[in-house]
C-alpha cells in the first residue's frame, strides 16, 4: 500500500508525507497495522477521489471542512474472496496548505507530530529525512507522551482521553507538564460528540491493563466526569466478605473480567477458569460498536455495582445489604451508555449482565451443581449473554476476595461455572423430530388458535423434556393441562 501511495503521489507531483501512528509505530519497530495517515498539500477531496479510484476503494468524507477524508479498501471482493494484497486498508488523508511544519504544530502529541516524505518511506534511512520540529523522537526514546502546545486539549478535548489511550497502548507515561494540562482542562472532556467519547472509552477498555487506565483517568479527573455515578462508590464500605470498598472492588472487577477471558496465563488462579479455543473465539467476537465481547464484558464490570451507594441498607441483624442494586445499576448503564450513543445491542448486553450478575452465585449455593432445569432457564432468559454473565460472576468473585481469596472456595466457584458453561453450550434440548408433542397437535387437541398460548405450552414441554422431568407423550399431555390450568388461574 505504501509503495502504491509513493507511486501515486510521484505521478501526480503532489507533496505528501507519512504522518501519525503509522510512522510512529515504524520508528518504534512495532508490528505494522493496516491504517496509514498521509498529509497532502492541495485539494484533499479531489486527491482522495482519484486515489480511491486507483486502488478500488471507497471515499469517506470524515470532515471536509477540516480537510479530512478516508479511503477504505475492503478486506475482500464482491465474492467475499481476497483479490489483492491491497485489501483491508484504511488510508486517512489530511490536507494542508503551506509548510508541513505548520500542519504538525496543529497535532496533539510530539510522538505523532512527525512527518516523512512519502518518497523516502522505503529508503532505509527514516531518521535522515524525518521532519521532527517538536523533538518527538526524543520523547519516543524517553517513552513519554508530551503535548505539542498549551492549547492542545482546548483545541480538541477528545485528546484528553486519547492521551491516556496512547500511553496505555505504547506503554508510555504522561509527561508531567502534560498531565497538569490535562487536569487543568479536564472539565472540557464532556464537550466532544458523544460518539467520539464512546469510541475512546471503548478503545481504552479494549487494551490490556484496563484497570490501570481507568485509575489514570480517575487521577486526571476525567472518569467520573463521564460516569458521575462512579464517584459515589468511593469510600462505600462493604460486608466483610469484600476486601475493598465499592470503588476498589469495581476496578478489580474490570481487571478480573479482562483476565478470566485471557486463558490460563500460567497462573494457579486462572488455570481453574474453564477455557478452550472456542472460549477464546467467543470472547473475540465483535459484539457492539466494533468491539469484542471481552471489551463489552469489561464495560459491564465497570457498571455492575454502580448503584450500591444508593441502595446500601443495614438490616435488622446489623448486616450491610444492597437490595435492588443490580436492577438499579442496569438502569444507570442504559442511561449512561445511551448518552454515549452506544448501539442498542451493546446497551442491552451490558444492562442484562449488570442486572443478572449475582444470578450465577445464587444458582451455586452449596457444593452441588445447579440442576439442568436451572441451567436451561438461565441460558434461555439471558439469551446472548449467558456465558458472558458467568464469566462476569468469576470476575466479581475474585474482586470481592482480593488477596484474601480462599483457594478452595475459588476452585468450587470455578468448577460450578465450568459445569454450567458446558451444560449450557451442549444442552439436552430435543430436536424437532424428537419432541414429544408439536404445535399442530396442541392446536388440534385443545382446539386452540395459533398464538402465545401454543408457544407457552411448547416451551414448557420442551424445557421439561430437556431437563428430564418428563419423557413420555402421556407426561407431556399432563403437563400441558397443568400449564393451561395455571394460566387460567392467574387470569
Amino acid at each position: 500500500m505504501l509503495a502504491r501511495l509513493k507511486e501515486f503521489f510521484a505521478v501526480t507531483s503532489t507533496p505528501a508525507y507519512v504522518v501519525g501512528g503509522c510512522l510512529r509505530d515504524a520508528l518504534l519497530s512495532l508490528p505494522p497495522g493496516r491504517d496509514v495517515d498521509i498529509a497532502v498539500s492541495g485539494d484533499v477531496i479531489a486527491i482522495g477521489q482519484e486515489f480511491s479510484r486507483v486502488v478500488g476503494g471507497t471515499l469517506v468524507h470524515l470532515s471536509p471542512e477540516r480537510g479530512l477524508v478516508r479511503v477504505v479498501v475492503p478486506a475482500a471482493g464482491p465474492d467475499n474472496q481476497p483479490s489483492s494484497s491491497l485489501n483491508g486498508w484504511t488510508i486517512d488523508l489530511s490536507g494542508f496548505f503551506g509548510d508541513i511544519e505548520e500542519d504538525l504544530a496543529r497535532r496533539d502529541f510530539t510522538v505523532d507530530a512527525l512527518a516523512l516524505p512519502i518518497g523516502d518511506w522505503d529508503s532505509g534511512t527514516l531518521g535522515e529525512t524525518l521532519i521532527d520540529p517538536f523533538n518527538g523522537q526524543a520523547d519516543l526514546a524517553r517513552k513519554s507522551i508530551r503535548a505539542v502546545g498549551p492549547s492542545v486539549f482546548r483545541d480538541d478535548p477528545i485528546r484528553l482521553l486519547r492521551a491516556v489511550r496512547l500511553a496505555s497502548y505504547l506503554g508510555f507515561r504522561l509527561d508531567t507538564d502534560t498531565a497538569r494540562m490535562v487536569l487543568a482542562d479536564a472539565a472540557c472532556v464532556t464537550q466532544p460528540a458523544p460518539e467520539r467519547v464512546r469510541d475512546e472509552l471503548l478503545e481504552i477498555l479494549a487494551l490490556d491493563g484496563a484497570k490501570g487506565s481507568l485509575e489514570a483517568l480517575d487521577r486526571l479527573d476525567l472518569l467520573c466526569r463521564l460516569i458521575p455515578e462512579l464517584a459515589d462508590t468511593k469510600g462505600v464500605d462493604q460486608p466483610k466478605v469484600h476486601y475493598w470498598d465499592v470503588w476498589g472492588h469495581t476496578l478489580h472487577a474490570v481487571e478480573g473480567a479482562e483476565r478470566v477471558t485471557k486463558g490460563h496465563q500460567h497462573s494457579p488462579v486462572f488455570t481453574l477458569v474453564y477455557w478452550t479455543e472456542e472460549t477464546d473465539a467467543y470472547f473475540s467476537q465483535i459484539a457492539s460498536d466494533g468491539h469484542t465481547r471481552r471489551t463489552v464484558l469489561k464495560l459491564a464490570a465497570l457498571f455492575h455495582d454502580i448503584s450500591k451507594p444508593q441502595t446500601k441498607h443495614i438490616d435488622e441483624t446489623g448486616r450491610t445489604r444492597f437490595p435492588g442494586h443490580s436492577e438499579a445499576g442496569a438502569e444507570v448503564a442504559r442511561q449512561r451508555l445511551s448518552q454515549l450513543r452506544m448501539s442498542s445491542k451493546g446497551i442491552e448486553m451490558v444492562a442484562k449482565m449488570v442486572e443478572h450478575h449475582l444470578r450465577p452465585s445464587h444458582m451455586m449455593q452449596g457444593v452441588e451443581v445447579p440442576t439442568q432445569r436451572a441451567i436451561h432457564r438461565f441460558f434461555k432468559e439471558l439469551d446472548g449473554v449467558a456465558i458472558d454473565t458467568l464469566y462476569l460472576s468469576q470476575a466479581d468473585f475474585l474482586a470481592a476476595k482480593g488477596p484474601e481469596l480462599n483457594p478452595d472456595d475459588w476452585a468450587n466457584h470455578a468448577r460450578m461455572v465450568a459445569h454450567v458453561v458446558q451444560a449450557g453450550i451442549n444442552p439436552a434440548i430435543p430436536a424437532a423430530a424428537q419432541r414429544l408433542i408439536n404445535g399442530k397437535q396442541l392446536i388440534e387437541h385443545f382446539k386452540l388458535t395459533p398464538g402465545p398460548m401454543v408457544g407457552l405450552l411448547l416451551d414448557g414441554i420442551n424445557q421439561a423434556q430437556a431437563t428430564g422431568d418428563i419423557s413420555t407423550t402421556e407426561e407431556a399431555w399432563d403437563l400441558a393441562v397443568r400449564i393451561m390450568l395455571q394460566q387460567q388461574g392467574e387470569e
